[in-house]
């Protein structure tokens, strides 16, 4: 039987891996990309909408058969299941979805630790405790950390409570260990927020405090006037306000009150003086008898 006549007309369909371009194609395989900057035939792209399209698929096909010859020259490795390729670093540099992170700052352990030389030692979950024969978590729930917790006797001090509960005293102190915790890892958080708007931590917790003191002071009916003072206590500054002085000279009467009928007469309002927070007094309690 005869076959040639298949093998042409296959032959025949299939399209050539080699394709020439007038100016070379670059590719980056890191990102698997190909920049062709060809120019483009413009009698073919304003043919009718077939020939355009033939003509659009023709191009993509040859692109992407250039970067299939280019991941064909690249180093292979074989595994069981397939053969994989080997892909350089990239050379295109690529806009980043979002912001580049910000350093994270450092703890007041990391920093003594930075200065000292101190490398942390990754410590293993399990130890083997001798006593029950097993391996048990180092830390939380069966823990080896908890067994000084559950002691069977427990020796009672001469200078203690004779009421107290000794058993409940080392899970009190844990708890007063792990609040202490909390605490420095707030202080640390706080202190790392300042940090980065570069202002110190400690006059920012000053003013935060003289702020609180300030605050509950003007809760009492006396507005603090009559509340003790603390030793360093910082003076609050008040509104001064200004009164003249009921009998003044003629002179200055005079021309005050005719500069006010100038002005009244004139129609200048620009130079009104408005008591702002009378007339937000007065705009909170109309909203007041309204509700």
């Amino acid at each position: 039987m005869d076959v040639s006549g298949i093998l042409a007309q296959h032959e025949s369909r299939a399209k050539a891996i080699q394709v020439d371009r007038l100016i070379p194609v670059e590719h980056d395989l890191g990102v698997l990309a190909s920049f062709d900057i060809n120019m483009l035939d413009e009698t073919k792209l304003r043919a009718g909408q077939k020939a355009r399209d033939n003509y659009l698929k023709g191009l993509s096909r040859e692109g992407a058969q250039l970067l299939i010859n280019e991941l064909f020259s690249l180093p292979t490795t074989t595994d069981d299941d397939s053969v994989y390729a080997s892909l350089p670093k990239t050379t295109t540099v690529l806009p980043r979805e979002k912001p580049i992170p910000k350093e994270k700052p450092m703890t007041r352990w990391e920093k003594f630790a930075k200065i000292k030389g101190i490398q942390n030692r990754k410590k293993s979950r399990m130890v083997f405790d001798d006593n029950q024969g097993e391996w048990r978590p180092r830390y939380g729930y069966k823990g080896v950390n908890n067994d000084d917790q559950r002691p069977w006797l427990v020796e009672v001090p001469s200078n203690a409570d004779p009421e107290k509960d000794q058993f409940q005293v080392p899970r009190e102190e844990k708890k007063e260990r792990i609040n202490k915790n909390q605490r420095r890892q707030q202080r640390n958080l706080e202190e790392g927020a300042m940090s980065e708007k570069r202002k110190n931590p400690q006059q920012m917790r000053k003013r935060e405090l003289q702020k609180a003191l300030v605050l509950s002071k003007s809760s009492t009916a006396s507005l603090g006037k009559f509340d003790e003072k603390l030793e360093g206590e910082p003076k609050i500054k008040g509104l001064k306000r200004k009164f003249d002085p009921l009998v003044a000279a003629t002179g200055k009467e005079k021309s005050k009150n005719m500069d006010i009928l100038s002005r009244v007469a004139k129609g200048d309002t620009s130079a009104t003086v408005l008591n702002v927070r009378k007339a937000q007094r007065a705009i909170n309690n109309t909203r007041r008898t309204k509700k």
